[in-house]
């Protein structure tokens, strides 16, 4: 079964980077990108849009951390919690056995 997932995951990968190189090299007329206050070297299409990609799934990381954080706070939070109400729960097991002997 693990071997099924490995070979689905290289086809994927490979259809992902096929996919890639064809569209860098259908993407090969140089543009200049003009952002008002500056002026960026011409560079083939498919270098901005990749660029672009990157600085998004970057930026998107950024705006993720405070929810991931949080959320790591409140499953320690709970595993701590849990690990209280099971020593809780094992002493009033072993309590409950003393009384009935």
């Amino acid at each position: 079964m693990r071997w099924i997932k490995g070979l689905i995951l290289a086809i994927i990968l490979l259809v992902v980077l096929l996919v890639g190189i064809l569209f860098a090299v259908n993407n090969q007329q140089a543009i200049a990108l003009n952002l008002i206050w500056l002026e960026l070297p011409a560079v083939s299409l498919s270098v901005w849009l990749l660029a672009t990609l990157t600085f998004g799934v970057l930026i998107g990381m950024l705006a993720m951390i405070g929810v991931y954080i949080r959320l790591k706070a409140r499953l320690a939070r709970s595993e701590r919690q849990n690990k209280q109400q099971s020593k809780e729960l094992d002493q009033l097991r072993t309590q409950e056995f003393k009384e009935l002997a």
